[in-house]
């Protein structure tokens, strides 16, 4: 049975989040990380097809896919529909580190050097309708516990997860109702491992600001939504 769906946010930490609690000896994910079916495969495949996928009655199960935050509305509607106990993980990053982050992923599929790009072709990609989306945290948070009680969502620090790997892992097997790792445990998953951030390309000091723009709105609302200052992400 699915038991927890991981939702994002995209560039946040997620592959390492997938890559480490698979080695959670009660918990099992799909080999590959990201399942997009909610958002690739729904409405056009089965949803039992999917939920199938899900069998294993001795441990918790669970998927990562970093786009699902963004999901529609009735989507979710859907999701709830099904699995209704549904916990979730949601993993937050500076929004403006995160355009960059997603932007320079896009550049190296595109088999593009940074040099080769405009500063119009990085502000076209930050102003596109998936990129502000994937950033829009407060409007993904709201949509979802729209349908699902907000105890059933875990918000991750994506800067904690650079930091404080065990604190970030502990309090993921406390959400799930999971036996915390064991010290062994966690000294032999390489918690130190590089969370990949891409090719590492510096942002532009034109498009940084531009950036800092268009989210500064957002990560003051989110700040009041949440009760939590996130004024540090404007600073960095």
């Amino acid at each position: 049975m699915l038991d927890f769906l991981g939702i994002g946010a995209q560039k946040a930490g997620t592959t390492w989040l997938h890559t480490m609690l698979s080695q959670h000896p009660m918990l099992k994910l799909p080999q590959a990380k990201e399942l997009h079916y909610w958002d690739k495969q729904f409405p056009h495949a089965p949803v039992q097809n999917y939920l199938n996928f899900f069998q294993d009655t001795d441990r918790l199960e669970g998927e990562i896919t970093p786009s699902y935050a963004s999901l529609p509305l009735s989507t979710i509607q859907v999701i709830h529909q099904h699995l209704p106990a549904l916990k979730l993980i949601y993993s937050l990053r500076n929004p403006i580190d995160r355009a960059w982050s997603a932007a320079c992923m896009f550049l190296t599929r595109a088999q593009m050097e940074l040099d080769e790009a405009s500063d119009q072709w990085f502000l076209d990609h930050f102003y596109s309708k998936n990129s502000r989306l994937r950033g829009d945290y407060e409007s993904c948070i709201r949509n979802w516990t729209a349908f699902y009680p907000k105890e059933n969502l875990l918000l991750l620090n994506y800067d904690l997860i650079k930091s404080e790997p065990e604190t970030i892992l502990q309090s993921c097997c406390t959400h799930l109702g999971l036996p915390h790792f064991t010290a062994d445990q966690l000294q032999s998953m390489l918690l130190n491992s590089k969370v990949f951030e891409g090719q590492g390309y510096q942002l532009r000091p034109r498009l940084k600001q531009a950036l800092i723009h268009l989210y500064t709105p957002q990560i003051h609302s989110l700040s009041r939504y949440l009760k939590q200052d996130f004024s540090h992400w404007i600073q960095d």
